[in-house]
């Protein structure tokens, strides 16, 4: 059957096509004219399911919030421009010219870091709460504006989470439990647009991206929000984690290690979650040990090896130290997690490693000696 219609379809191309144009150019347009229809009702459905989101994401604020109740008929209004009088304005973004030699990380230099800590003090999209997400263009909208949605819906729920616990508000977050879905695909949706910046990123960095950033840390440090987060996206946000990783160890643009830190960083702060902690270290643990082999193997056979992946690795070697470091000083989380995998695996035969390493890949070999140590020092605790 399949045949027969595909012979049917060739002879009505053949007996359809105008004079001029042979039957495979025809045939060419026609597949071109085709796949831009196709084109044009995938974006059309993008767009609607954006928009269906987005009408989910506005109704689950207003289950969890229905109005402002302040004692003493006080409007909310007043009392979150109060707040803004006493909090600490935003800062600016500053442009970056990507040549940061200075003892600041590039990752600050991004305003990524440091617009971090500024936003625990800032209740400034407080008084945003109060306006409407405003309806997507179903003709101009762009993958920015769709991410839109799912971080001023996440920031939100943090304002309202914020402002909740200082009595200005009323609100009730055991709606969450009744629609898993929106949390979930805004999560989602945030971390997609946060991997497809980390892939080609542009500086200087916009201030809406180093907010999805601010926000997505945020959600996984409040102690109530993070427990709804962890819960049903913990699968995204390992996948989010692997993806950087691979970003780190494939990036091979010649001005690229500003982004690489500023991936690291993200790393950094992901790791600082409890939960998300061991899971992480046991994927870094994994990624220099397979680079580690394979490097000794190529040393011994005196084959080339991927400069520029043996210059990716130090990135992850600094994520571990910090992430081990922090585990050491609070001798209270355990790494149980990875002693029994991961942690095993990158110990031995890890003397062997160095010593054929260290003649030839001294700094290599180093870090991997500081790793040790500190997954030792860990274990000790």
């Amino acid at each position: 059957y399949l045949k027969i219609s595909k012979l049917a379809l060739a002879f009505a191309i053949i007996r359809s096509k105008p004079p001029g144009k042979s039957s495979k150019e025809y045939t060419e347009h026609l597949a071109k004219t085709v796949s831009e229809q196709d084109f044009g009702w995938k974006w059309k459905v993008e767009v609607l399911e954006a928009e269906v989101l987005r009408l989910r994401q506005e109704l689950l604020l207003n289950r969890i919030c229905p109005r402002f109740c302040v004692e003493n008929n006080t409007s909310a209004e007043t009392l979150l421009d109060r707040e803004c009088v006493n909090s600490t304005s935003y800062s600016s973004q500053l442009e970056d010219s990507g040549c940061d030699v200075s003892n600041d990380s590039a990752f600050d230099s991004l305003g990524i870091a440091s617009d971090f800590h500024q936003s625990e003090h800032n209740v400034n999209t407080s008084k945003q709460w109060l306006e409407r997400f405003p309806p997507l263009n179903l003709c101009h909208a762009s993958k920015e504006q769709f991410l839109t949605a799912p971080v001023q819906f996440l920031q939100h729920l943090l304002e309202i989470r914020k402002l909740s616990e200082r009595g200005i508000l009323q609100a009730d977050f055991s709606e969450l439990e009744n629609d898993p879905f929106t949390i979930c695909n805004s999560v989602s949706q945030l971390l997609d647009g946060l991997t497809i910046f980390y892939n080609s990123p542009k500086f200087p960095v916009s201030n809406f991206l180093t907010e999805a950033v601010c926000v997505l840390i945020s959600l996984l440090t409040d102690s109530k929000l993070s427990n709804h987060v962890l819960k049903k996206c913990f699968k995204k946000l390992e996948e989010f984690k692997k993806n950087l990783i691979q970003i780190i160890l494939r990036n091979s643009s010649v001005n690229r290690f500003q982004a690489l830190h500023s991936v690291s960083q993200t790393l950094v702060l992901l790791g600082n979650n409890n939960i998300l902690r061991n899971s992480l270290i046991s994927l870094l643990l994994s990624e220099v040990r397979q680079f580690a082999e394979q490097l000794l193997q190529t040393h011994q056979v005196q084959s080339v090896y991927d400069i520029t992946q043996y210059e990716n690795i130090f990135p992850l070697f600094m994520i571990l130290e910090q992430l081990l470091q922090n585990e050491t000083e609070k001798s209270n989380i355990s790494s149980s997690d990875y002693e029994g995998g991961e942690k095993i695996k990158f110990l031995k035969n890890l003397d062997q490693i160095i010593l054929h390493l260290s003649d030839e890949f001294p700094l290599f070999s180093l870090y991997l000696w500081r790793v040790s140590v500190l997954l030792n020092s860990a274990q000790m605790q």
